[in-house]
């Protein structure tokens, strides 16, 4: 089956170019901000499970 390029990034574009108007800056930043909160809670909580299973193995 032949893929159709052109169809698949005039949707992608298309979208993105509608979506744009609708963005605010603030939000932007929010959003980088809670995903740079929530990378590190994943991080502390993954720690703190892999030392939760070395000590119930030991």
């Amino acid at each position: 089956m032949e893929s159709n390029n052109t169809l698949s990034i005039g949707t992608a574009s298309g979208t993105l170019l509608s979506v744009m108007p609708n963005i605010v800056s603030e939000d932007i930043l929010k959003t980088i901000i809670l995903a740079i909160i929530g990378a590190i809670i994943s991080f502390l909580i993954s720690l703190l499970l892999k030392g939760l299973t070395k000590i119930k193995k030991k």
